[in-house]
């Protein structure tokens, strides 16, 4: 069994911000998450077109270790907490695939349309009917931090409080959505993402699946909060911005790798020894 959610964030943004937003934040995680033998390795990261469709491809590999359930780290084997993510970003939809070599049947997919709509559109990834029935629908409003936890909440990153010094953008009230819809000044659109998973691990595949899709919600809820927040510093960026931030960030990363494997090769030599 595949467990399946439908998250929907409505955004007073346009696709393109939305792109160079999403791809901002990835450069910024990815150098804080990568220290100390764990975080992410970037193997691939180029242009791809096929079947018509034409994007961008990356493979990523990511080292968790402290970053699971912990008896899900006692019980794993060696080398079972890598996990290869490969994402096909040709926006307005987008497709990420993590898999993890040791447990090869099992997956996490995730599939992004953005759609110039305020959450209007049933079924937008086309699922059978069948499938359709069984998806839970969670709805994420970037203005409600009572969805964000506590130990999560900024205030430069409240959306009910942030207002663009550039395009006077903000702060969201308790009746954006209302106000969005009648407002032809703002751009709006709605993600919709589609996050199916499978884990078939005797005894853990419920409480696992269950963590994982409320670990996505909660990074859905922050990364859409700080979208809208971050809206100054995304406005004047363009895609060779993005591009060049993520070639320093995946020599960065190339970096961090090597210095922790001679931390790794020089801890051995000392046990050896």
């Amino acid at each position: 069994m595949v467990l399946i959610k439908e998250f929907h964030m409505v955004l007073p943004c346009s696709v393109q911000e939305y792109q160079v937003g999403q791809l901002y934040s990835v450069t910024e995680v990815s150098t804080k998450e990568t220290e100390g033998g764990e975080g992410i390795e970037v193997l691939t990261n180029e242009p791809y077109e096929k079947d018509g469709e034409k994007g961008q491809y990356t493979h990523k590999i990511y080292h968790l270790k402290s970053k699971v359930l912990g008896f899900v780290r006692m019980i794993a084997p060696e080398g079972s907490l890598v996990f290869h993510e490969k994402a096909w970003n040709a926006y307005p939809y987008w497709r990420t695939i993590v898999t993890n070599e040791y447990r090869k049947d099992d997956f996490i997919k995730i599939e992004t349309w953005l759609k110039l709509d305020l959450e209007t559109v049933e079924n937008v990834h086309n699922l059978d009917p069948n499938t359709w029935k069984t998806v839970e629908i969670v709805q994420i409003d970037i203005a409600d931090q009572s969805q964000v936890e506590h130990a999560d909440y900024k205030a430069d990153e409240d959306s009910a409080l942030f207002q663009s010094v550039k395009i006077k953008r903000g702060p969201l009230g308790p009746n954006w959505k209302k106000d969005l819809a009648n407002n032809q000044d703002y751009p709006q659109m709605c993600a919709y993402k589609l996050v199916a998973i499978k884990f078939k691990w005797w005894g853990l595949q419920t409480k696992v699946e269950n963590f994982i899709q409320k670990q996505e919600k909660r990074i859905f809820t922050n990364f859409h909060h700080q979208l809208f927040c971050w809206i100054d510093k995304l406005i004047d960026l363009t895609m060779e911005d993005i591009r060049r931030m993520e070639d320093e960030t995946q020599k960065e990363l190339e970096a961090i790798c090597l210095r922790n494997q001679g931390q790794v090769r020089g801890t051995s030599a000392a046990h050896d020894e």
